[in-house]
């Protein structure tokens, strides 16, 4: 059953007149404050404006709002997950979900937090808010398969590259190549297989290896896992120049 939307209604005060000692005369109130620079609690504050002034316009808002039902179907079919997938990982039910995709429900905070943590995006990918001086870079996905995500962090051709990677379920199979790399977890636990050797990494933990020796490595169990990824195409490794002071 879906959750009921509360509608609440905006309340006005009525003026009020004298109380302890202080009268509102002419839209002044006693102590020289103007009502009309006054919130209804009592705080000072100017209320929402509309343009002029650089705000976002009521039909850019409603543009925002009508794009976001398309662009949460494209994110979740880009990662090969179904409905009742993901109503089950973030407990929106799946008529909730459909009805969102399809714009026929207005999407509200409490439905795209949980949406933007199962995709494990930022919020404002969902939204994809104008840009308002935001010094954040927001990167692109190099590819989507089936619930895996690969985010390149860096971009220097012929050089130790580093991703974010989401890694869904995906089929083991042993591989060789020239290069090396180091695994982090973020989240979730990885399994790492090395030749005849099988590890298991949880958040926190790393692992480096050439890949010379035939590896796979992937999510445990049915949960994806999230990493970051360094990757010398020629061998090269992180060097670490500092480690734990002496005690």
């Amino acid at each position: 059953m879906e959750p009921k939307e509360e509608q609440k209604e905006d309340q006005q005060e009525e003026p009020r007149g004298s109380r302890g000692g202080r009268r509102e005369v002419g839209g002044v109130q006693g102590d020289g404050k103007r009502a009309a620079d006054a919130k209804p609690d009592g705080r000072r504050g100017a209320g929402v404006e509309g343009p002029p002034g650089g705000g976002v316009t009521e039909e850019a808002v409603e543009k925002i709002l009508e794009d976001i039902g398309p662009r949460l179907r494209a994110l979740r079919r880009g990662r090969g997950l179904t409905l009742e997938t993901l109503a089950r990982d973030t407990g929106i039910s799946v008529s909730t979900l459909s009805r969102l995709e399809s714009g026929k429900r207005r999407p509200t905070l409490e439905l795209l937090i949980p949406l933007a943590h199962a995709h494990r995006v930022a919020l404002d990918q969902l939204i994809a808010a104008p840009a308002t001086g935001d010094p954040r870079v927001h990167l692109t996905p190099l590819q989507r398969h089936r619930g895996n995500v690969l985010v390149p962090l860096t971009q220097y051709p012929g050089r130790v590259q580093v991703y974010k990677q989401v890694l869904a379920h995906r089929e083991r199979k042993l591989v060789t190549h020239t290069g090396y790399e180091w695994l982090y977890v973020l989240a979730g636990e990885l399994h790492l297989v090395l030749g005849e050797r099988e590890f298991t990494l949880r958040p926190g933990e790393a692992a480096e290896f050439d890949t010379t020796e035939p590896h796979w490595f992937g999510p445990v169990g049915g949960t994806a896992v999230e990493i970051l990824h360094l990757f010398g195409p020629h061998g090269d490794q992180a060097v670490v120049r500092t480690g734990p002071a002496a005690q």
